[in-house]
């Protein structure tokens, strides 16, 4: 068989979030084709999903960088700006991110957690290969700046750049037709701002990421009706599968499609349609992995 000319990544977030969430990637990964899953540092089970990553450690961890609707690494006394004093951050990423952005007197905090969240996950012993963040904070013109000063310094060597083709995408889901051309809107104006930086950098990033506009709705009907239209070279898919019932996850994503996205992850269907179009399955390392 050639050489697969597109190749896909396919990433789990929210990796530490809860033990549903936990559940799905492992069995994503041995039983589908899951290649990445992002480690929330601040999660309830973060330390259950470092005893997962080290069992199975073709599975690539990187960094989901939570600066809100999540908990803190630092105490709300060392980031009391941040957070409240259960140390969670604000749950609306609107105005915490105008915030981050105009309040200087909030940078040296950021800046802290921001590295506490990279060095938690270092301390664990898991290698570090990516970041990418909740509700894609990592762009974040700010926050992006941060990471520009801590990735070479960690070692740290890939990005999610998150952009994707809103016309693609709707050929084949019609909802949230406004929010979804807002979304790229900013989100193509950010990775933009990213792009040239990260490749002065020398970070890889994929050419495009789906799970942008579709964010819990990643189900197998849309995945089989988009992998023909797939563009060439690196694609990444994002998905935040999970093992129900689970408190944690249903309190934060009520209406995201878990159970349905850890399907589409194993479905044979797809598996099945990833070969007869050669796509290769890859992580950001490089390393390939088997449909089987």
């Amino acid at each position: 068989m050639p050489t697969p000319q597109r190749q896909l990544i396919i990433t789990s977030d929210d990796f530490g979030l809860s033990r549903g969430v936990n559940a799905a990637v492992e069995q994503g990964w041995r039983d589908g084709i899951l290649t990445n899953a992002s480690l929330m540092p601040g999660g309830a089970a973060f330390d259950e999903a470092v005893q997962i990553a080290r069992r199975n450690p073709g599975l690539q961890v990187g960094l989901h960088l939570t600066l809100v609707q999540g908990t803190a690494v630092l105490p709300h006394a060392q980031i009391p700006d941040l957070v409240n004093e259960a140390g969670e951050f604000s749950d609306n990423p609107v105005s915490a991110g105008m915030r981050y952005f105009f309040d200087k007197g909030l940078y040296k905090q950021l800046l802290q957690e921001i590295e506490a969240q990279i060095q938690r996950v270092a301390d664990s012993g898991i290698p570090l290969s990516h970041v990418d963040g909740h509700l894609n904070i990592h762009l974040h013109p700010v926050v992006f700046a941060f990471l520009t000063e801590l990735m070479p310094r960690y070692g740290i060597t890939s990005f999610r750049l998150s952009r994707e083709r809103l016309c693609h995408n709707l050929r084949f889901d019609r909802q949230r037709r406004m929010g979804k051309a807002v979304e790229r809107i900013i989100f193509g104006a950010l990775a933009g701002h990213a792009r040239p930086l990260l490749k002065q950098l020398g970070i890889r990033y994929a050419g495009e990421v789906k799970g942008v506009l579709n964010s819990g709705r990643m189900t197998e009907e849309y995945i089989l009706q988009i992998l023909d239209g797939l563009h060439d070279g690196l694609t990444e898919l994002y998905f935040h599968p999970g093992v129900l019932p689970d408190a944690e996850i249903t309190r934060r994503m009520p209406d995201y499609r878990h159970a349905e996205e850890l399907a589409a992850i194993t479905s044979p269907r797809i598996k099945h349609k990833l070969a007869e179009l050669n796509i290769g399955l890859v992580n950001y390392r490089g390393d390939t992995k088997s449909y089987v």
